[in-house]
Formats: C-alpha cells, sequence, structure tokens
C-alpha cells in the first residue's frame, strides 16, 4: 500500500506541483456553480451587493444599531458588520463544505490516481473568489458612502493568509473524519453557528467583559483575522503585526496537523466509500 508523505515540504510540494490542476478546477467549479442561470456569473457580484443592502437596512434602519457609542452612524454599522461577514463566510462555507469534499468525488477516489490532498485548495479556491467579489462590492459601497478607501487596504492579503492556513488545515481535517463519520456534517454545521456567535461579527471584542468569555473569544482564530480585517479596510490602521505572527504562525501548525491526518488516513478511503 502506497506511502504518503506527511512533512511540510510534501504539503507545499503538492500545491506548487498541482496549482494548474487546482486552477483548473476552481475555475471549473466557479463557472459550474451558475451553469444555466439567467445572469451566470454576475450572481456572485449581485449577491454581496443584495446581503449588504439587506444588513444595511435590518441593522441601521430597523435596529438602528451602532458599532461603538460614538457618532457612528448606520452605513457605518453595516459596512463594519459586512466586513466581519466576508471573514465568516470564507471560514464557513469551506468548513461546511469539507466533510463531503470526498464523498462528492468518488471518481477521485476509485478509478483516477488524482492527488486527494488538492481538494481542500479547491474548495478554498472557490470561496475565496467570491469573498473577492464581496470585498470589492465593500470597496465600492465604501467609495460610494465616504469617499475613497484608506490605503491600507494593501495589507489585507497578510490580514487573510493566517485564516487561509486554519482553513485549509480544518479542511483537510474534516474532509477525512467525513469519510468515515458521516455524522461529522451534521456536528460541523452546529459548531459553525457556534463560532459565529462567538466571533466579534456582529459586536465589537471591547464589548465583552475581562474574564472567560473574553479569553474564549481571544482563542478563536476568528477573532484576530476580524478584528485585523476591519482595522486595515474601515479604520485606516496599520494591521498589528505582533498578533498576525501569531496567528501565522499557529495557522501554519493548523495547516500541517490536518495535512497529516489526511495523508495518514486517505489509504482507507476507498475501502469505506
Amino acid at each position: 500500500m502506497q506511502n504518503f508523505s506527511i512533512s511540510p515540504n510534501e504539503m507545499i510540494k503538492s500545491f506548487w506541483k498541482n496549482r494548474n490542476l487546482i486552477q483548473t478546477l476552481v475555475k471549473r467549479e466557479i463557472v459550474g456553480r451558475y451553469r444555466g442561470s439567467l445572469l451566470g456569473i454576475l450572481w456572485s457580484f449581485f449577491n454581496p451587493l443584495l446581503m449588504l443592502a439587506i444588513y444595511t437596512f435590518v441593522f441601521g434602519v430597523i435596529f438602528k444599531s451602532r458599532w461603538r457609542s460614538d457618532n457612528t452612524s448606520q452605513t457605518e454599522f453595516a459596512l463594519i458588520l459586512f466586513a466581519g461577514l466576508i471573514i465568516f463566510n470564507l471560514f464557513a462555507e469551506c468548513v461546511n463544505r469539507a466533510p463531503s469534499l470526498i464523498l462528492s468525488n468518488v471518481n477521485y477516489v476509485k478509478k483516477v490516481v488524482f492527488p486527494l490532498e488538492i481538494l481542500p485548495w479547491v474548495a478554498l479556491g472557490s470561496v475565496g473568489f467570491h469573498g473577492l467579489v464581496s470585498l470589492v462590492v465593500w470597496l465600492i459601497a465604501y467609495l460610494i458612502l465616504f469617499g475613497i478607501p484608506h490605503f491600507t487596504v494593501l495589507f489585507f492579503p497578510l490580514v487573510i493568509i493566517p485564516l487561509l492556513l486554519f482553513i485549509i488545515g480544518f479542511t483537510w481535517l474534516l474532509a477525512s473524519l467525513g469519510v468515515y463519520l458521516r455524522d461529522v456534517s451534521q456536528i460541523v454545521g452546529i459548531l459553525v453557528t457556534m463560532v459565529m456567535f462567538l466571533s466579534p461579527i456582529f459586536y465589537p471584542a471591547a464589548n465583552l467583559p475581562e474574564g472567560i468569555f473574553r479569553n474564549i473569544l481571544t482563542l478563536n482564530p476568528l477573532t484576530t483575522v476580524v478584528d485585523e480585517f476591519r482595522e486595515v479596510l474601515f479604520w485606516g490602521n496599520y494591521p498589528d503585526l505582533n498578533r498576525l505572527s501569531v496567528s501565522f504562525v499557529s495557522g501554519l501548525f493548523t495547516a500541517w496537523l490536518g495535512f497529516v491526518w489526511f495523508q495518514k488516513t486517505r489509504k482507507g478511503f476507498a475501502d469505506v466509500i
């Protein structure tokens, strides 16, 4: 039986060696998602635009929410909220899909010599495309409402990298678990909902009292990314490199652990499916 390398070098090497295949599969998945619809891929633009309008109306007009106790306006609240949701949706869509990733590609497991470890990269690439579209919608909205965005927007890739590492690690782990334990997808759905409310999406982290609740929020890998994403996008501040460094190291370790689990367990996929 073939042995699969679990070294960090193999994790990077596999991605680079199969980069063209990953790109092709990502493109096919994006196009296939809208095949047969009237507007086609334009839906990837209209969906976040519609959601931004809904958030503005519900939280700004109905609930009259403010992000801080100062003079933060309704439109500002909507943009701050939407920025956090861009990060969360990127995480949630990948993680929710992960348990069925191998099960929905049985042909790759049984009939073809295929690098199964790239499937999480394909899922991340597809979801990442829609995340970028949502970011473009956010920037257009900011331009219309407040003027030219802060130049610190250029730092957003630096903020996103730790999140991508966390996501790919969790996706490898859950994709493998989903083959052996079919209940994983149900459990993941509940956990993702919990993560949403335990992340500073609908409220600033400073609103939580010092102590156990603030500590739980700090342990959430999304917290740093969401906070820093808003800092560079909306507030125009430089990212906190110390926080991002810790998140990057943690994300890299998470990615490698997920890769190790996937490589160790993939031998039994064909027997179980």
